[in-house]
């Protein structure tokens, strides 16, 4: 069972490590985000969250969705990365540009599963659940599409970290060998 959450009512809002959640809020222009301890009510509506976090981080929602279509050739319903150092992903459950559309944190999704009504039921990590109008299919697919996007980019910093370790600490010759040879490849490109 979820903890009893405290609730706090902000007008600016950035996803940090413990969002769980986006949910569009009691009228079109607020939203209400669920923390891993808290629930938080914003004033501005989950799209405008999830577009100011990106911007917090270095980018935009709109180079984030170009980001995840060129990396995994997602179009539809694309999940962001809204913070790769921190391996902060989302997903929305319906188009952003809808009313209803709800961002989920990939990395807090315990368990889900179909509701009589064809809806899917959310745990999170930490007990609380939602329920989202999509199926259960739908929720799979975008579940698996981040977790897609997730392998790729941080597959991608890790083999940026292997070579930046490479340079600062070549282990023996051969390793000091092939970091020669990179250099002269580099180089040659000029």
């Amino acid at each position: 069972m979820a903890k009893d959450l405290t609730k706090e009512r902000v007008a600016d809002y950035f996803i940090n490590r413990f969002t769980m959640a986006i949910l569009p809020g009691e009228n079109k222009f607020c939203s209400e985000i669920l923390e891993y301890e808290q629930e938080i009510f914003v004033e501005k509506r989950p799209m405008e969250v999830i577009d100011q976090s990106c911007r917090y981080f270095g980018s935009s929602y709109s180079g984030r969705k170009t980001g995840s279509k060129d990396i995994a050739n997602i179009t539809h319903k694309p999940p962001v990365v809204i913070d790769p150092a921190n391996s902060i992903y989302f997903f929305p459950t319906a188009a952003s540009t809808k009313a209803n559309c709800t961002w989920i944190a990939h990395s807090f999704v315990k368990e889900y599963k179909a509701t009589k009504e064809h809806d899917t039921e959310i745990t999170f990590t930490n007990g609380k659940q939602i329920t989202v109008p999509m199926s259960v299919g739908s929720f799979e697919n975008q579940l698996f599409r981040t977790a897609q996007l997730r392998a790729v980019i941080s597959s991608r910093i890790e083999q940026e970290q292997r070579k930046i370790n490479m340079m600062l600490l070549p282990k023996d010759e051969k390793e000091i060998n092939a970091f020669y040879e990179q250099i002269i490849r580099k180089m040659n490109r000029f």
